[in-house]
């Protein structure tokens, strides 16, 4: 039986601030780098949201760029969610940073 081939793990790291235009890719990567983005955002209390196929639309997007507007949709729905997960986990702060993995959700992160 010939042995299926797993692809890397990868991650993508957006930030977005209120009235800065689109979202923008702050990090990305696969293999180890992607685990280490993963890492850090969980440490950091920041959500983790499964996304294979955004995942890969946005390792196409360069760093420190902006999304292409042909995302915005799906990114604005994410965003909304991660919202309403941090107002029930902690109503006085709001995240800037979302990361998109293939890997699992983590519905709950730290809070410092």
């Amino acid at each position: 039986m010939a042995k299926q081939q797993l692809s890397p793990q990868q991650a993508v790291a957006l930030s977005y601030l209120e009235n800065s235009g689109a979202p923008k890719v702050v990090a990305k990567g696969k293999g180890l780098i992607a685990d280490q983005i993963i890492e850090r955002a969980k440490d950091n209390g920041v959500f983790v949201h499964e996304s294979r196929e955004l995942v890969s639309l946005l390792m196409d997007v360069d760093l420190d760029q902006q999304i292409p507007a042909t995302l915005y949709q799906a990114i604005a729905e994410l965003l909304a969610w991660v919202y309403r997960m941090e107002e029930r986990q902690t109503p006085k702060t709001v995240s800037q940073t979302s990361i998109m993995t293939p890997g699992k959700l983590n519905e709950n992160p730290k809070n410092e």
